[in-house]
């Protein structure tokens, strides 16, 4: 077996963002809701996930967001960038050593605006060869498509493709694609996998 890309999710994976964690916390407190009353107004900015495929602009989630939570276009504004994360260093670190040694990607479920806030905070453009927002091509993971996309932009087929996901939902749908995906649990962990799948 010969691996020739890796790719990888930006949200849990290379950035250390989600719903539960001190971002939420932070805005819970603020806003004086309960866990279930801030999950319950964050699901109703986009129920459907619409935003991943591109059927929600930048604009309409930014006034989805100050309706759910009565934010001021200034806190909806510091809310977005607080959901865009901390970045992984050494995880990061990581991806950058893969080169040249094979081609590496992001492959990321994300909303309208998201290339243009990740790549000013982070500078994932100068990071990796190939970028696939969902939102950019009107598919979002775990979609098999979007995967074909993720090879034909990579030119190699399924079976030399390494993919790192923290929902396994998107790692069974790239594994049953023929795609060598893994669960991201830890970043220590994660190199090793896929050290050992491309020294295999």
């Amino acid at each position: 077996m010969t691996i020739w890309a890796v790719a990888f999710d930006v949200g849990g994976v290379l950035t250390r963002a989600g719903r539960v964690s001190d971002f939420e916390e932070t805005w819970r407190e603020r806003l004086g809701m309960t866990q279930a009353e801030f999950g319950q107004a964050l699901a109703s900015v986009d129920p459907d996930e619409p935003a991943f495929a591109g059927h929600l602009s930048e604009a309409q989630f930014k006034a989805g967001l100050s309706a759910a939570f009565g934010l001021s276009a200034g806190q909806v504004r510091e809310f977005l960038a607080g959901m865009c994360g901390e970045l992984d260093a050494d995880l990061s670190a990581y991806v950058a050593r893969l080169r040249p040694r094979c081609s590496t990607a992001i492959l990321s479920n994300a909303i309208d605006g998201a290339r243009r806030e990740y790549q000013a905070l982070y500078g994932f453009e100068q990071l990796v060869d190939v970028i696939i927002y969902s939102y950019e091509v009107g598919l979002a993971k775990p979609d098999p498509r979007v995967y074909r996309l993720l090879c034909d932009r990579l030119a190699v087929s399924p079976r030399e493709v390494v993919f790192l996901d923290d929902r396994t939902e998107n790692v069974k749908a790239a594994c049953e694609f023929g795609i060598h995906a893994l669960l991201h649990e830890n970043t220590a962990q994660s190199i090793k996998a896929i050290d050992a799948l491309l020294a295999s």
